[in-house]
């Protein structure tokens, strides 16, 4: 998501009458880089969440087992070695030599343990992995081992995913507390320490070198390898709209500024000192708006079926100011047009059709009921949510905005009630595949939209078994088109969001993914 004009912090003093002060960072140094992201870190807590900037955080202050390196392949990151049995139901993995978590204590087999066992049970591929799972146990103080019910040829594809909620490790202590209630100490293994003394929620946040990460040795390729910090610091700056993270952007006062307002891009093209980071492929963004399965009337698969009728794709990324050269034609794929799963199963069911939409919401049981469409102010996901109820008000439904930032979404998302849909956009990383796109994945389970398509249930298992990749490719259709009757999400584009950085900063990561060990100044 994009930065919002007001935080949630903010938001709720502002609600009560409260004046929020501001709180200057610290004084940028020679070692130090500002950021802007593309929101507040609100959620600290890596397990808790899906939410895309608890995955920038959590990348910099803690570390995985295995990880994705730039070609898609996974590597091992905490862990030396591992052995698999003949039968593929037994894996030992032993921990690199050297790894402490930030209070100084040893990375144990034992943390990593309690840390799977949190996490999985969150995570649509870590109950994929959890079902076939008959022990995990720590054999010693660095090695563990996780035996099998039955083959699960994705093991390591699961422990390396780079979508959240991320399976980072935590000492064993936090790992133990339920993630419901979410940690309230922030102690990671990673290239970076969180500075909690010097966090100003509303302002900033503070990431400082942690002298005690010791890198791989290989070269750093995307999430993969060895992540060598060279900053003595970073300060996450929290500003109050896009066009302030810009203008502080061309004025030197910020060093990077993670999603780029597109229509300032031509003045951020001419800005001495600023370079543009526009990607391609996997690293597009997908917009989706979330349908909530669990509030009537969208209960009624005919009533969301209507919708794909209502979606306009090209007018979506024109409203929003997408250059052509940053967008991909109106895409059909749930799992994005030219990438692996690129899929067109039941894409005749979708296409903008308002007439076609009123005719057939007439025919089902909709009676006008209000439907309730969050939206984060002042994001490009408003914009898009507003050329969507523009175009459902056609069509015959009674549709309400209700507006605000977004922390303030992601808790009003997690009840079952109160709200129908609401628009994101999410890395094409976490959404080309059918075991990481957020609302196919997460059917039947508990998960914000509360979908359940026992249809794609089945096909996600079916795909994680195949055993090569035209099986995979072939069931990719499949779940295509079992989704495209249930309607877990529409989709409103697939495009891509510019990054900017000051020349000051060298070696910055070409990667959609905000990353700052390598980077140098």
């Amino acid at each position: 998501m994009t930065p919002t004009k007001i935080t949630r912090r903010g938001a709720m003093l502002a609600a009560g009458g409260v004046a929020l002060p501001w709180i200057a960072p610290p004084a940028r140094a020679a070692g130090t880089a500002n950021l802007v992201l593309e929101s507040e870190v609100v959620i600290l807590d890596p397990h808790a969440t899906t939410a895309a900037i608890t995955r920038t955080f959590g990348y910099h202050v803690f570390d995985t087992l295995f990880a994705m390196d730039g070609q898609g392949m996974i590597k091992p990151q905490m862990v030396a070695a591992w052995e698999t049995s003949p039968d593929g139901l037994v894996w030992t993995f032993r921990l690199r030599d050297g790894l402490l978590w930030h209070d100084g204590g040893p990375v144990t087999a034992a943390d990593c343990v309690a840390s799977l066992e949190r996490w999985a049970p969150r995570d649509s591929q870590g109950r994929m992995l959890w079902a076939a799972k008959a022990e995990i146990v720590a054999l010693d103080a660095k090695s563990f081992r996780l035996t099998l019910s039955r083959p699960f040829p994705l093991v390591l594809d699961v422990l390396g995913k780079p979508n959240a909620p991320l399976p980072v490790m935590l000492p064993e202590r936090l790992a133990r507390v339920p993630v419901e209630t979410r940690i309230r100490e922030i102690v990671g293994s990673g290239p970076f320490r969180f500075r909690a003394a010097d966090w100003r929620p509303g302002n900033y946040m503070v990431l400082e070198r942690f002298e005690g990460y010791v890198p791989r040795e290989e070269p750093n390729d995307f999430l993969a390898g060895g992540k060598r910090v060279h900053l003595d610091s970073v300060t996450l700056r929290v500003m109050p709209d896009q066009a302030t993270g810009a203008t502080a952007l061309m004025q030197g006062e910020i060093d990077y500024m993670q999603y780029l307002p597109f229509d300032l891009l031509p003045r951020l093209e001419r800005a001495r000192g600023v370079r543009l980071m526009g990607l391609g492929g996997i690293h597009m963004f997908q917009g989706n708006f979330r349908l909530n399965h669990a509030a009537a009337p969208m209960d009624d698969p005919a009533i969301r079926r209507v919708l794909w009728h209502c979606a306009d794709q090209a007018s979506v990324l024109t409203a929003i100011g997408v250059p052509e050269r940053f967008r991909a034609p109106p895409c059909p794929s749930f799992f994005l047009c030219d990438a692996p799963y690129d899929s067109r199963a039941g894409a005749e069911a979708m296409g903008l059709d308002v007439e076609g939409a009123k005719r057939m919401l007439a025919a089902t049981s909709y009676r006008g009921q209000p439907l309730v469409f969050l939206t984060v102010a002042g994001s490009i996901s408003q914009t898009a949510a507003q050329v969507m109820i523009q175009n459902m008000k056609l069509a015959g439904f009674n549709v309400e905005e209700q507006q605000m930032d977004w922390g303030t979404v992601l808790a009003r998302r997690a009840r079952r009630e109160g709200w129908h849909m609401f628009a994101v956009y999410a890395n094409g990383t976490d959404m080309f595949s059918p075991l990481t796109h957020f609302y196919v994945a997460n059917t039947c389970a508990d998960y914000p939209g509360w979908d359940c398509d026992r249809d794609a249930e089945r096909l996600l298992g079916e795909f994680a078994l195949a055993p090569t990749p035209e099986a995979r490719k072939r069931i990719a259709g499949e779940i295509q088109a079992t989704a495209a009757r249930n309607v877990p999400s529409v989709m409103w584009g697939q495009f891509t969001i510019p990054a900017g950085y000051r020349e000051r900063l060298r070696d910055v990561p070409q990667a959609a993914y905000p990353m700052f060990w390598g980077v140098k100044v």
